[in-house]
Parts: structure tokens; sequence; C-alpha cells
């Protein structure tokens, strides 16, 4: 089974233990990382794994392996040879794995290590890209049979990721750590069983003193609660949430925790991507079977439908995606499940003479308009792109302008209901206000499909003027559940919704 490790960069002693005790729970194992100590506290380490409690990684990186430490390799080695020196009778009271670089050969620590029931940890680091022979390099990594070897890539695209994988099946059975750093590498850490990784690292997020190890780590907590990650083996079912670059969604915190409430061996996991191509190449070497596509994929990703759901032929847009033994089947449940919210928000069964403002025209917006305009509503929508505005307009006979005088003019009979549809799933700048021109009455009701953060200055803007305001977030757990229908083949439960934790 694969471990959880926390990596301890604090500059103390102390403070590594004070955050060790506090994530105790939640992990197997510790890396003492000494290039983060101060240099005072560095020759203090010896009696580390006693006071650990837990089985503890020795490692001093390199600042060219993506580590801190700036001195010679001959320091570095004293520093090794210190903390291996005089060593217990009782295991537990020593460093259970020293981290020794692929080109560190240095002949007694080896043998010091392994006299005492040290185990080596024989690693490769690349921060700037990934091997073309990943199977080759964890193959020669290892001196002796009993090493671990370490591979730790930094992709630049999710189809360097996906080689990852590949790699991974070509190296099955081995004794290895095998990491994408970055963004892209997430799924790796979380998918650490499937990969037949022999632990995934972690670091604690919040501590502004204690700052994370690698590029891409998640947090311990958030790996065992979030992601059930004990729990998953090389049979769990994958589901995933994919867009660029994928910086906020709350999908994951959703149907994990359903999974999780419904004892499903499933689990659901963000994979940022670059291109819809590499996403579904990636999807079929580790075999997702469902997905949530976000910006700017929902376009993108139409031509590699098998098949495709009436709402996707008539919006043009796909935010929902299910793997059959023919293929993708398309579906979009932004259409029922933004509709379903605002009928709700607004108290009506349809929007019959209400005149509404929509700001977008891009992949949500798309859904969104379909929806306004089968539910009867007059509407106005307005884009920075013009071009957008009036070729979206024109499929349902709206009114459509830019953000000028002419469309301030043309929203002032559109003001009952003003919707902002800023693509969900992406970073939004919660500074921006498309419509600072415009001055609340405190009778428009107004939404904003972002749900991260909760309120944006649109949003308070709105509010301080009287207006009854929701964001995006009630949008999103319905259309969760029209989503999980279709991953599962069966309805949502929703007497799970008050048990559900999401965020």
């Amino acid at each position: 089974m694969s471990r959880i490790c926390l990596c301890l960069t604090g500059k103390t002693i102390a403070r590594d233990l004070e955050i060790l005790e506090k994530y105790r729970k939640y992990v197997d194992i510790a890396e003492l990382r000494v290039d983060c100590l101060d240099p005072d506290e560095q020759f203090q380490i010896r009696r580390f794994p006693e006071l650990a409690g837990v089985p503890v990684i020795l490692t001093n990186r390199r600042i060219v392996d993506g580590g801190h430490f700036s001195g010679g390799e001959g320091a570095r080695i004293i520093i090794f040879s210190k903390a291996l020196a005089f060593a217990a009778a009782d295991r537990r009271r020593n460093f259970a794995y020293v981290d020794l670089e692929e080109d560190l050969n240095v002949p007694s620590l080896e043998e010091a290590a392994r006299t005492f029931g040290t185990r080596i940890i024989r690693s490769y680091h690349n921060i700037h890209g990934v091997e073309k022979n990943i199977p080759g390099k964890l193959q020669g990594l290892r001196r002796i049979g009993d090493e671990i070897a370490k591979v730790a890539l930094m992709p630049h695209s999710l189809t360097e990721v996906c080689e990852i994988y590949k790699a991974a099946k070509e190296t099955a059975g081995m004794d290895k750590i095998l990491i994408a750093m970055g963004n892209f590498g997430a799924s790796t850490r979380i998918l650490a069983e499937y990969t037949g990784s022999w632990l995934s690292y972690t670091s604690i997020k919040g501590e502004a003193d204690f700052p994370p190890a690698a590029e891409g780590q998640l947090d311990p907590k958030e790996l065992t609660e979030l992601y059930r990650f004990k729990s998953l083996t090389a049979k769990t079912k994958i589901f995933a949430v994919t867009g660029f670059p994928l910086q906020a969604t709350a999908s994951p915190a959703f149907f994990n925790s359903v999974f999780n409430l419904e004892n499903t061996d499933a689990v659901y996991i963000p994979v940022p991507a670059d291109s819809i191509r590499s996403f579904l190449d990636l999807a079929g070497e580790i075999g997702i079977e469902g997905v949530s596509i976000t910006v700017p994929h929902k376009e993108a990703v139409l031509p590699y439908l098998f098949s495709q759901s009436e709402k996707v032929g008539s919006i043009g847009a796909c935010n929902t995606i299910v793997k059959d033994a023919r293929g993708w089947l398309g579906f979009n449940t932004d259409a029922p499940g933004f509709s379903d919210s605002l009928l709700d928000f607004a108290g009506k069964k349809n929007l019959r003479r209400l005149k509404v403002t929509m700001i977008g025209a891009g992949g949500v917006a798309r859904a969104v308009a379909a929806e306004l305009s089968r539910l009867k509503a007059k509407v106005l929508i307005l884009n920075r792109g013009a071009a957008r505005a009036r070729d979206l307009a024109g499929l349902y006979g709206f009114d459509w302008g830019c953000f000028d005088n002419r469309g301030l003019q043309l929203m002032e009979k559109h003001t009952d209901i003003i919707i902002q549809a800023t693509p969900v799933g992406m970073e939004p700048d919660i500074n921006a206000d498309p419509l600072e021109m415009y001055h609340f009455s405190g009778r428009e009701l107004v939404l904003d499909l972002v749900y991260k953060p909760e309120q944006t200055r649109f949003l308070k803007r709105a509010a301080a003027a009287g207006c009854r305001t929701r964001n995006g977030y009630d949008m999103l757990i319905r259309q969760a559940q029209y989503q999980y229908a279709h991953f599962m083949g069966r309805e949502f439960p929703l007497q799970l919704m008050s048990r559900i934790k999401t965020g």
C-alpha cells in the first residue's frame, strides 16, 4: 500500500516536531528536510527519529535538485555522516530511510546505512522537464536490490504526464517512487497506489514559515480526507474534472464526499489539461470513466464525442462526458443546473415577461442563453467581443451589445435579472466588475456564476445597493447532481445532501 509522507520544511527541529504532531494521524512517514533547517540546527538532527516517533527519511537536498542546501558536497556529506552515526540497537531511534541522489558516490555512507538498517532511496530529480526513457531511468538507479528508486519530474504538458503513467505500468512491481511535480502532476500524487509509487509526498498549507517542499504537493489532510488516499486501489473507479488552468473547483469535494457516504470505490480528481486531446489520451491510459469539462474545453471536446445529447447539439457546448464501449458520450448539465437554480432564486416557474441582461458569450453562457430562451425571457447579451455576442444572440433572437454607451442604453430595458456568466472553474478576478458603469437600483435579481470566492466585487456592489444576489455555487451543486446520474447510471441520492461536505 502506498504511504503518505509529510515533508518537514521548518527552520528548527522544534517547529518540525510541532507540525508533525499536528498532522500525525494523517501520515505514515516523515521526511526531514535538513536543507531547510537553520545552519546551527543541521548538526542536531541525530535524535530526530526518536523524537518523531514515526519512520523518518533523511534528506538534504541540493539547490540543483530543487532543494535549499547551498554548501559544498563535503559539508553535505558530513551532515549525512553525523546523522547516520552512533546508530542505536533499537532501529526506531535511527533514520529509517536516507535519500541519496544518483550521482552521490560515498560508499562509507551507503555501508553505514545498510549496516544499521537504514534503507536507501536512490533519487533523480529533473526540475526542468521529463526524461525520454523514464522506465530506463528507474531501472538504472538502484545499485543493489533493496534500494527504492525515486524519479521526480517536472512535466510542462499533460502529454508528458501521460508518459509518466505509461512508465509506471512498464515498471509494475518495482519498489519505486514516481512523481510528476507541478500543477500538471497533481493526479499522480493522488493515484500513487494506482501507479505503484511507494509513497506520496505531502506539504502542509496555510503556514507562512513552513513552505511546500516541492511544487504541486497536496496537504496530508486533504489527501486523506478529501481523496480517501488510503482506501484507493488499482481497481478504484476514476472520475475527473478537467480544464485549464483549473485553479478553483469545488467538484472534487462534492463527488468524493458522495462516494464516501455511499461507500463507493471511486475517486474524483482534478486533471489540468492544456489540450482536450492530451486529456483524452491520459483518460484512456488510466481508465477515467466520467469527466466534468470546464473552460476552455467545452467546445473543443465536441469533435471527439461518439454521440452527444440533444442539449449539447443545440447549445454547442459539452460539460460532461462518459466513457462506454463505443467511445465518449457527451452531455450538458450546465443548462438544467442553471435553470433549476435561477427559477428557485426567482421563485418562478418560467421567465415569461421578465427582462434579463446576460454578461458573457463563452461555453457557460451558451448553456445559459439556451435556457433563458426556453424559459421565455427577453434577453440582452453583453460581451467584450462584439462578434461572439452577436452570434450567440442571433441563435435566439436576443438583443446584444458591448460594454459601451449603446450597450448600457440597451441594458436599461433588461434589468429584472442580471446574470454574470463568467466561466466556472477558472480563477476569477475578484476585483473585476464588468458593469461598473451601471448603478443598481436595488430591485434587480443578480446572479454571478462564479462560486469562488463567495462574493466578487460585482456581487458585493449589487448586495450593497439592496439587490438579492446569488453566486454560482447552487448551480454547481445542481449540475453536479445531473452529472452524478450520468456517471453512475442512477439518480442522485438527494437524502445525502445534508451530509455532503463541499469545502
